[in-house]
């Protein structure tokens, strides 16, 4: 397949890109969290094709993206806690899960009778749905598996020849996938999968908000949320998540060889390794965020990095979000020091 390489500054791209999805391919294309790759969500083949280009699990669902949250009620349905939660973070990097209408097709949503529902802050993701006129499914624009593409350069790694348009936009101001949270009352939702909206902005919002047990282990069953089930945003060098000191970190790696670390600006003795990488300050976890998947994709450039040692981050804030993809990308292997 020969894949147009497009620009998002360009109106008359923007113009193409819609008019592609429209009749049924399928576009990457920027948003403020990572890069998408876009289809129909009213087209059951369009659909398919983004199943095949990834290499996605059938059962893992896609999340829409619609151009304004008004437009929810055409393929959910809403209700007063959605509304809330749209006034206060849409357009931004959240998700919210509802019943879906038949208007989408099953393929979305794996068979689930609800689908994930979000309006990009990105201005040109939006401005291409609204040149499209559909709703836009869209997983991000990786193979399955891999880091998640924050960058123009990832996508066309992972997708060129594979897709029928990459529209080249910004490098991805968040850096993690959006947040996902499911309504479970009128006034209450479970976070399945954290982001730039933590659970600290959504305590001020909803009276009940919980996160969901998958956030932080292992999880069986069929996922309502991208990225609960598989592993996820893996390097091809094995992750290993260590809690400890500086010191503890160091001592842990003496002796060991073909290895990476992922730390901090503060650790300077962890930095003095041969193939190490900061994730930013350890008190900035929105420059964590930023960084994290650009850092595990580097990795894949180092020949003789077998094994990747991370920090633990933080858990609060946008932390979580950092913790949960580290722990995505390890496999949930952990060591405490």
């Amino acid at each position: 397949m020969k894949t147009e390489i497009l620009n998002d500054k360009s109106a008359l791209d923007l113009e193409n890109a819609g008019k592609i999805l429209r009749e049924g391919g399928i576009v990457a294309f920027a948003t403020e969290t990572v890069y998408g790759l876009g289809g129909n969500a009213l087209d059951s083949n369009a659909i398919i094709k983004i199943f095949e280009a990834k290499g996605r699990p059938q059962d893992n669902p896609l999340i829409v993206h619609i151009s304004d949250p008004s437009e929810a009620d055409k393929y959910v349905y809403v209700n007063e806690l959605f509304n809330k939660l749209a006034k206060e973070f849409m357009p931004g990097p959240i998700t919210v899960i509802l019943p879906k209408r038949d208007v989408i097709c099953k393929e979305v949503s794996c068979g689930l009778d609800s689908i994930g529902i979000r309006v990009p802050l990105y201005a040109p993701a939006r401005e291409l749905i609204a040149k499209a006129g559909i709703p836009v499914a869209a997983p991000s624009a990786n193979i399955s598996g891999k880091p998640s593409p924050t960058k123009a350069q990832h996508v066309i790694d992972d997708m060129n020849g594979k897709v029928d348009a990459i529209l080249i936009g910004d490098d991805c101001a968040v850096g993690v996938e959006s947040t996902v949270v499911k309504i479970t009352g009128e006034d209450s939702l479970v976070i399945c999968r954290p982001g730039a909206v933590t659970l600290e902005m959504l305590k001020e919002v909803c009276g009940n908000v919980t996160v969901d047990p998958a956030v932080l282990a292992k999880f069986e069953g069929k996922p309502v949320s991208p990225g609960m089930k598989y592993r996820h945003y893996a390097p091809k060098a094995a992750v290993t998540v260590l809690v400890g000191t500086e010191e503890q970190f160091f001592d842990y790696l003496k002796g060991k060889a073909d290895f990476g670390v992922l730390c901090f600006d503060e650790d300077a003795k962890l930095l003095e390794f041969k193939n190490s990488m900061s994730l930013g300050s350890c008190f900035d976890l929105s420059e964590q965020a930023s960084k994290l998947f650009d850092c595990l994709r580097e990795f894949d450039k180092l020949c003789d990095v077998k094994e990747i040692y991370a920090r633990m981050p933080e858990k609060n804030g946008v932390g979580l979000a950092v913790f949960n993809r580290l722990l995505k990308a390890a496999g949930f292997n952990v060591i405490e020091l």
